[in-house]
């Protein structure tokens, strides 16, 4: 099988297992850098560039686009798609999760367990928006931020009306969400493939500080999830669309509360907790999900 992984760099851990593992199992794989690509949008005949050369069709595409690149990168995995490559996070689904307030709108249709959370444009109704989510402390979080940037923990109301002020004069989008104490600054990491959450891990976010994020000097533990908990992380993923999700989790005292969907997630926590072979599982699920690609465009341009 032909494997595309779309990704800017082939040293990120990630990106080097996850051609590691498609080698290991026998296929052709290729690391392709989406801001390179270039896109002949003509009808009935879409193709893709890349450095130069036109691109061949794959029979699957793996994505592993960055939140900056979020509206190129799936821009470039649609036309894949187009194509009739088998992707293995479709670029819709993409979109959804990197939308923070679409993704939570989705899984609240769901019914799916969320903290409780606010969104507003006018300052007059910061107060208000602060009631709503049950007063200080809470958090405030941009829409576009990643990896715990631009996340906030106001501990008054006054502190949490003075960021929002902040924020909103920076013409940022925003979500304030209940602070869930009884968390004590962890949170589970389910990471899901298909129809299965492969592994999952504890994270602990350092003394100190009240994000989890590996980025922001937490550290992970294997953990075991409750069947609620391995049933909400399953239904979140599906909700988004995704085959592939890193779901994180809140153990809260009115049961698991879903903080956010990710569409790419990492694999060097997940795998180095789990000692599992996740990139392999992924390359797996490929395997049983992909046919061959009949379209085969070889050339220059």
């Amino acid at each position: 099988m032909r494997i595309a992984i779309l990704s800017r760099k082939s040293t990120l851990y990630s990106t080097h297992r996850l051609v590691e593992a498609a080698k290991q199992r026998g296929h052709e794989v290729r690391v392709i850098d989406p801001l390179r690509c270039y896109m002949n949008i003509a009808s009935h005949h879409p193709l893709i560039h890349y450095k130069g050369e036109l691109l061949e069709a794959y029979d699957a595409v793996i994505p592993r686009i960055g939140a900056s690149i979020t509206f190129y990168g799936t821009a470039v995995l649609r036309q894949f798609e187009m194509l009739g490559m088998f992707s293995l996070n479709e670029s819709v689904a993409i979109t959804r999760a990197r939308d923070k307030l679409r993704s939570l709108q989705l899984l609240s249709r769901k019914g799916i367990g969320l903290p409780v959370t606010g969104f507003a444009h006018s300052p007059d109704d910061s107060q208000d928006l602060i009631k709503m989510v049950g007063g200080a402390p809470l958090v405030i979080k941009l829409l576009e931020g990643t990896q715990g940037i631009g996340v906030v923990l106001a501990e008054t109301n006054q502190a949490a009306g003075s960021v929002i002020e902040a924020f909103w004069g920076l013409r940022a989008n925003i979500l304030v969400q209940e602070f869930i104490k009884e968390a004590e600054g962890a949170d589970i990491r389910c990471f899901v493939i298909g129809n299965k959450v492969v592994a999952a891990m504890k994270r602990q976010a350092k003394e100190g500080e009240f994000r989890s994020n590996l980025h922001r000097g937490g550290s992970a533990v294997i953990t075991k999830l409750s069947p609620e908990e391995r049933t909400t992380a399953l239904r979140a993923a599906k909700a988004i669309g995704l085959n592939v999700a890193g779901v994180d989790i809140l153990r809260s005292k009115r049961g698991p509360l879903v903080m956010e969907v990710n569409s790419s997630p990492g694999l060097e926590g997940i795998e180095q907790v789990s000692k599992k072979d996740v990139a392999g599982m992924i390359i797996e699920f490929i395997e049983q999900h992909a046919k061959p690609n009949s379209t085969r465009t070889r050339g220059k341009g």
